[in-house]
């Protein structure tokens, strides 16, 4: 299926977008601006591992 876009899951979105950001936060002085870029980075990430966590086929249902 030639021309066919592959989709990314959510976790990878997230990795994506995380990316960006820090590719972002590299540009910017050191100062608040910054610190807040490379903080919304860590919890992207955090989300992305969380989600794939949850999702993941070993995670037992709680009894």
């Amino acid at each position: 299926m030639a021309g066919r876009k592959k989709l990314m899951t959510f976790p990878e979105r997230l990795a994506k977008w995380a990316e960006g950001i820090r590719k972002q936060a590299c540009q910017l002085p050191p100062g608040p601006e910054r610190d807040a870029l490379l903080k919304k980075a860590r919890q992207t990430e955090i989300a992305a591992h969380l989600d794939e966590w949850a999702n993941s086929p070993g995670l037992q249902p709680p009894k």
